[in-house]
């Protein structure tokens, strides 16, 4: 029986990129997945992923929007019967300094990588007080661990969601739902690949290989094993781990310096 066997599982913001991965192994392992997300790539995501083996739907929303997900999610709560498993993976990053940046787009960030991720959580809890259930926050290195210039915004909320992960795991742990959340450092994704374009228009390529030459293993990750990673925490592998922030960077955050070493 594959790990993830029959579990409902909704993700956000898995149209692409990290969530889209998570998609990917999720049907992999049998679960049947529900995909909130924004984008208009999301019908054809849906397409690409549906097959006579998986089970896979998807609902364009706006998680800003509290009424639309709470709408959303009771018609996939009551269609199911329960939510096993909640994956708050949507978010943004735009990279601005902190005296340019406006208030919009700082708003812009909390409404999404906060709010969002509670108003999806809040509207899925009573369809998770069911049995064995697990919520899987994406966080990020960048914010708890590290930061660039240009990222306050993202970094703040980043924080949050880790914080919002432990606090919410304390006061669920009686109802037998784990909270954990992922802590990415540079992902292959399509959010990095724009970021790196800003950077350098003229050749992001040579702005994706110098992260890639920073990192210990020379690569980025692939969202497939940041999939896998989530997955597991999922699953009833994952037990007894609860309010956990898991690194998943290739090492991008171990070295002291640049420069030294023998």
């Amino acid at each position: 029986m594959r790990k993830l066997e029959n579990k409902v599982a909704v993700i956000t913001g898995g149209a692409m990129g990290n969530g889209l991965g998570i998609a990917k192994v999720f049907l992999k392992y049998g679960a049947k997945v529900v995909i909130l997300d924004y984008s208009d790539e999301l019908e054809h995501t849906i397409e690409r992923l549906q097959s006579t083996e998986n089970e896979v739907v998807g609902y364009q929303v706006d998680i800003r929007e509290k009424e639309q997900v709470q709408a959303i999610i009771d018609e996939v709560g009551k269609h199911y019967g329960r939510i096993d498993i909640v994956v708050n993976n949507a978010g943004i990053c735009y990279l601005e300094t902190f005296e340019n940046m406006t208030d919009e787009v700082r708003d812009r960030h909390f409404d999404i990588n906060i709010k969002g991720t509670w108003n999806v959580t809040k509207s899925a809890l009573p369809y998770m007080k069911k049995g064995h259930a697990a919520i899987v926050n994406l966080s990020s290195v960048t914010g708890p661990m590290v930061a660039d210039s240009g990222e306050v915004a993202y970094a703040t909320t980043k924080g949050a969601v880790l914080a919002f992960t432990k606090a919410l795991a304390a006061e669920l742990v009686n109802d037998d739902i784990r909270v954990n959340a992922i802590m990415p450092g540079y992902i292959r994704t399509p959010m990095v690949e724009n970021m790196a374009k800003i950077s350098n228009p003229e050749n992001p390529k040579s702005v994706v290989d110098g992260i890639a030459s920073a990192i210990p293993m020379k690569r980025m990750g692939t969202i497939e094993e940041l999939g896998e990673l989530a997955a597991f925490l999922a699953s009833d592998e994952a037990s007894y781990i609860t309010a956990q922030g898991i690194v998943i960077d290739g090492g991008s955050t171990l070295p002291e310096t640049m420069i030294m070493g023998v």
